[in-house]
């Protein structure tokens, strides 16, 4: 019997079957959720619809987080099918380009911070805002961040500011919304082959380094933090709220290989 049977999460951020958002879906699909799912645009729609009904769902619901209207409107519609819910994914980060190249100072504009600012961190906070009504109590929020939030990592430049400010907003949100009985907590995902991670620069280079320095001396994939999302949004995480849950095979302790 799986530990999330009974409950129902929003999935967003599937673009592939190589994106984290659908190896969390599959691993909460294969615990007994179940899931309805958003896009950004037309061209994405039909991919993330062949994802939902692959996954035993038929809501698909359409959903650009850099506009307030767009995520009110998504909750809207998802409340004709789901009164209540519990809980959602936030699998979405972004920055132009050209803000994730080179040297940090040279590369970064003010459009560039804003745009990550608002797509990678606020709309979380913007998400949680318009469907707190709706949320059951014990539901499970969850967002996904990076190492680059705590440390300089090359060609990752304002993007690490994002997910810092993401990583801050996972706190005040715990914070905000623990007395309702809902949480709030992230994984720090170790680097994986991702269409995103494809726009940063040397990130071959990247995982080269980092199979040879992790402790488990191996790659991180989308089922193991599958598995990780799919426990935190369950009942046996109750008592987790507010963390930063690093899943890297342990590269975020380690100094360098032996």
């Amino acid at each position: 019997m799986g530990f999330l049977i009974g409950k129902r999460i929003l999935i967003t951020g599937v673009a592939s079957k190589l994106s984290i958002a659908y190896g969390i879906a599959n691993a909460m699909h294969k615990q007994g959720s179940e899931l309805a799912f958003t896009y950004q645009n037309n061209k994405l729609k039909p991919r993330v619809e062949e994802f939902a009904a692959s996954l035993d769902s038929n809501i698909v619901i359409e959903c650009d987080v850099s506009n307030d209207g767009s995520i009110i409107s998504l909750f809207s519609e998802l409340q004709k099918t789901w009164s209540k819910f519990d809980g959602f994914v936030h699998a979405i980060g972004f920055a132009p380009t050209d803000q994730l190249n080179g040297d940090y100072i040279d590369a970064v504009t003010r459009d560039g911070f804003r745009i990550a600012h608002e797509v990678s961190s606020y709309s979380f906070v913007a998400m949680a805002k318009s469907c707190r009504e709706m949320l059951n109590k014990n539901a499970s929020l969850l967002t996904l961040t990076y190492l680059g939030a705590e440390r300089a990592v090359p060609n990752y430049n304002v993007m690490g500011l994002a997910k810092a400010s993401l990583e801050a907003n996972v706190r005040y949100m715990a914070n905000a919304m623990g007395p309702q009985g809902i949480r709030v907590n992230a994984i720090s995902a170790g680097p994986i082959r991702t269409l995103a991670a494809s726009g940063i620069k040397n990130f071959r280079k990247m995982l080269a380094h980092y199979d040879v320095v992790t402790p488990i001396r191996r790659a991180i994939n989308i089922h193991d933090i599958g598995n990780s999302a799919a426990f935190l949004c369950s009942n046996l995480a109750a008592g987790i709220t507010g963390e930063i849950i690093h899943v890297d095979g342990g590269f975020s302790i380690a100094v360098m290989s032996e």
